[in-house]
């Protein structure tokens, strides 16, 4: 096997090397390709030097990256292949998966529609419900491509119910397509638009709003920068290229715009971002086509259109409320702004209006607890929930007097009810049936005090009865940014690790947003050790009081929360056994160079700054792999991640493998034709988390059994 790079000065050819690794397990050997170094790329920060060996591999588009993936990927998959009882957790997922899935029904032009999946399905498929006969079918986006990696990324339907617009991912690219369904005749019509990006579908008589960014140069589609985003207008029946231009800001090529029109379509409202937090509002009256006018300026606070009553348009707001609030301000008359539902101890998480009223969803202590409140704010009643859990969303309109919402735990399967918004009473419109046994496993919250004292709370999930002996088997997972809330969810994927005697804990990170605006601050830029921190002292805890050991503890995060394993991975190294940065921010000098990379710097600060540049270098994962034993990883990424590019991915795995003095496999599994996570077919979720639990049982001396059957 062998690699190819070409500089301006040399060309080197590097062999497949010797170091062959002998596993503790069962003596697999393991040869990593050896990769190019490149010490002449030199970067100076402020007059600190850092090389960067492995920059060749940020062209995802060139023959030695190509060449990298596959030689990784063989090594990586023949590894897998030699673990036992891989097979039979793939056997056991699938099992597993194989069940009815629906969601929340919602209705449009007087019709109810929902999404359904079969059991293994690689895509969900929208149908309208029609009583007394078999469903309608709408969409299969199984259809949209032969391997089941082209999904339904958004869709929406105009208020008459006559036009369904709606978007296409390929290979789980945050780039879409948007088609047109005519319903009546159930065709599609002409009309195709292309190079979106983070937009939605806001109608507006005979077309909709939506946000792109100008076509990108050959080449440059999944990592070259994303600017220049602006909103358009596309009448149906029109090619794009006379899609009316409503607003972009030259000045500022990097900001995010997006349109939303409200229920009525009286306003159009627009929302203007340069960062994940923090957006101004612009409006502009359809009725009267009225100029575009500004109501909020800056971007020191959040403002998320909810509705309109009338003149009166709701936002909910952190502006001096950090857990948020619920505003109204007349457009009309510009008069001041009136407050609905005032800042309480628990964070408003978002809302919805349905019949006449406001539901809103509050986080309390890391889990969903429902108000309900008239259009004047006035407080009517909660609602109490199945459990301790999470609420999917509440869907109506805001004249209907019924309802749905979707309720998950960490041991209940994600559940339809129906809602009388009337009598505030609901009942179960439809539950999944699992081969699961749930009463055996319990969940419990968690609360350990982090290295500062910060108190942070955990939910743990296991066996009843289980002992704390430190012999369990625990998955650890945690995120910790963005203002995002993990908040208890159903997963498949864990119950294997339950059914085999382990642990799913998940912990409530600093950096997200389950306390409000605070809590979110506390975890970025230069407090963001504060989230590692919290997560190391997580894992140790979890170790004091017997859960588990060091021996048998795997880490797991995502995105921001792949950055967090990899941040712990190489600060910690002797406190896991295994550890899975997922599509990680990694290479924490250069995140903000390629595609949408520019809009994190609000939590994470950029290398350019010089004060920045101080503490991202302490802590970012690629610069501070050291020549040490790390625990078993597994990187995992995918070739059409265009959120966070793979060559974080590359880069670090290439580092660990080139600095590993340990025993332990450091391995890293591309997918093919995915992205960031969004419309991943079933097929390859099942693929991945086979290999992903099977490594980690694999790598702790740990066998996995089941009873599967067929």
């Amino acid at each position: 096997m062998y690699f190819t790079k070409l500089s301006l000065f040399v060309t080197v050819i590097v062999m497949l090397s010797c170091n062959s690794v002998d596993m503790k397990t069962s003596k697999v050997e393991i040869e990593y390709p050896e990769v190019y170094r490149d010490t002449a790329v030199i970067d100076d920060y402020h007059g600190t030097a850092i090389t960067d060996p492995y920059r060749w591999l940020e062209d995802d588009n060139s023959d030695e990256t190509k060449a990298w993936v596959t030689a990784q990927n063989e090594v990586t998959h023949e590894f897998l292949s030699e673990i036992p009882f891989r097979d039979k957790v793939r056997d056991r997922l699938e099992q597993l998966w194989n069940y009815e899935k629906c969601s929340s029904p919602f209705k449009e032009a007087g019709e109810y529609y929902y999404f359904k999946n079969d059991g293994l399905q690689n895509q969900s498929v929208l149908y309208k419900l029609v009583e007394g006969t078999e469903d309608e079918l709408i969409i299969d986006p199984n259809q949209f491509s032969d391997d089941g990696t082209s999904s339904l990324a958004g869709l929406e339907f105009s208020k008459d119910g006559k036009y369904l617009a709606y978007f296409i991912s390929e290979g789980g690219s945050d780039w879409r397509t948007a088609k047109v369904l005519d319903l009546s005749t159930m065709e599609l019509l002409d009309d195709e638009l292309r190079w979106i990006k983070f937009s939605g579908i806001s109608w507006a008589g005979n077309g909709f709003y939506y946000s792109r960014y100008p076509v990108s140069n050959e080449g440059d589609e999944l990592s070259g920068l994303n600017e220049y985003h602006s909103l358009y207008y596309h009448e149906i029946g029109t090619s794009q290229d006379l899609d009316e231009l409503i607003y972009k800001n030259d000045d500022h090529p990097n900001r995010n715009v997006y349109g939303g029109t409200t229920e009525d379509e009286s306003f159009l409202v627009i929302s203007e971002s340069e960062s994940t937090s923090g957006n101004s509002v612009k409006v502009k009256d359809l009725r009267s086509n009225g100029p575009i006018v500004s109501i909020f300026d800056g971007f020191d606070a959040d403002y998320n259109m909810v509705d309109n009553n009338v003149s009166e348009l709701y936002f909910l707001t952190n502006a001096d409320a950090p857990k948020k609030k619920l505003i109204a301000i007349n457009v009309s008359v510009k008069s001041d702004i009136k407050e609905i539902i005032p800042e309480s101890e628990d964070v408003l998480q978002t809302l919805s209006i349905v019949g006449n009223r406001i539901f809103t969803e509050y986080i309390h202590n890391a889990s969903s607890q429902v108000k309900v409140f008239d259009l004047s704010g006035q407080y009517i009643s909660d609602l109490e929930l199945p459990g301790i859990g999470n609420i999917g969303g509440i869907t109506g309109k805001k004249s209907d007097t019924e309802a749905f919402f979707s309720f998950s735990s960490y041991t209940i399967p994600t559940s339809i009810y129906s809602l009388n918004t009337e009598a505030l009473s609901y009942e179960l419109f439809k539950a999944p049936a699992l081969e699961f046994d749930f009463d055996d496993y319990a969940t419990e919250q968690l609360w350990f005090e982090s290295y500062d004292g910060a108190r942070v709370p955990m939910f743990v999930t296991h066996k009843k009865g289980l002992k704390k002996d430190g012999s369990n088997p625990t998955m650890l997972y945690g995120y910790g940014g963005f203002d995002i809330s993990l908040l208890p969810g159903f997963s498949v994927m864990m119950l294997p690790i339950l059914e085999n005697g382990g642990i799913y804990a998940v912990v409530n990170l600093r950096g997200g947003g389950e306390f409000g605006k605070e809590w979110h601050k506390a975890g970025t830029k230069e407090r963001k050790q504060n989230v590692f921190d919290d997560f190391q002292s997580a894992a140790e805890y979890l170790i004091d009081q017997g859960y588990t050991s060091s021996e048998k503890l795997a880490i797991r995060g995502g995105s921001n929360g792949g950055l967090l394993v990899g941040a712990c991975m190489t600060q910690r190294p002797d406190l896991f056994a295994v550890a899975f940065p997922a599509v990680g921010v990694l290479d924490m000098l250069r995140y903000h160079q390629f595609t949408i990379g520019w809009a994190w710097a609000d939590d994470y600060g950029r290398s350019d700054n010089p004060e920045d540049f101080e503490y991202l270098i302490k802590y970012s994962p690629l610069h501070n792999v050291k020549n040490v034993a790390y625990p078993a990883t597994m990187v995992t990424t995918a070739d059409h991640d265009d959120r966070v590019v793979p060559a974080h991915s590359f880069k670090f795995a290439s580092e660990l493998q080139h600095m590993h003095t340990g025993d332990n496999p450091m391995l890293i599994r591309v997918e093919t034709s995915a992205g960031h996570g969004a419309g991943k077919p079933t097929s390859k979720i099942l693929d991945e988390y086979a290999d992903l639990l099977s490594f980690m049982y694999y790598n702790m001396d740990e066998e996995m059994s089941f009873r599967v059957k067929g």
